[in-house]
């Protein structure tokens, strides 16, 4: 049986958003963004890697897990999928980072994403440049499959 769990963490944009950043996308409980910070496209999150589901880090930190983080403000929208990995501490406690590499550190939330920055919705980021609200779902999909079934008897 396939597990899906899902956490939301509230943020907002910012006028420095510029979402240019080719390898990485950040959101941060930092309440300020410089024009340096590239890859930041939501500040004042409510939460940080340490705060999510327990049960979602557990899902986040198999080998066969797949991690997709669907970015919503309005009703515009963009997603971005990636893989998880057992080395993920998923410990920092203001960032979540989204790599397009295998880099890892305390703030990773998933690696070997299939989008960065740069990629996401032009839209989306215009709205965020203007400071609007942004929803961020994280969800983590376990496709390690439990070939037994419950209940049954040979």
């Amino acid at each position: 049986m396939v597990k899906v769990v899902i956490d939301q963490i509230r943020a907002w944009g910012h006028i420095n958003v510029s979402a240019r950043h080719r390898t990485t996308i950040e959101v941060t409980k930092d309440d300020y963004l410089t024009p340096r910070g590239d890859c930041i496209i939501g500040i004042r999150a409510d939460k940080g890697l340490a705060d999510l589901k327990p049960e979602l880090k557990e899902v986040i930190r198999k080998d066969k897990s797949l991690v997709i983080v669907l970015f919503s403000s309005g009703e515009y929208f963009d997603y971005v999928i990636g893989h998880g990995s057992p080395k993920l501490s998923l410990s920092h406690s203001t960032k979540l980072i989204i790599r397009r590499s295998s880099y890892i550190n305390d703030a990773t939330l998933m690696i070997k994403a299939n989008k960065a920055a740069a990629d996401l919705n032009r839209v989306l980021i215009d709205r965020l440049k203007k400071g609007a609200p942004l929803l961020v779902y994280v969800i983590g999909v376990d496709l390690e499959q439990d070939t037994a079934i419950e209940g049954s008897s040979t």
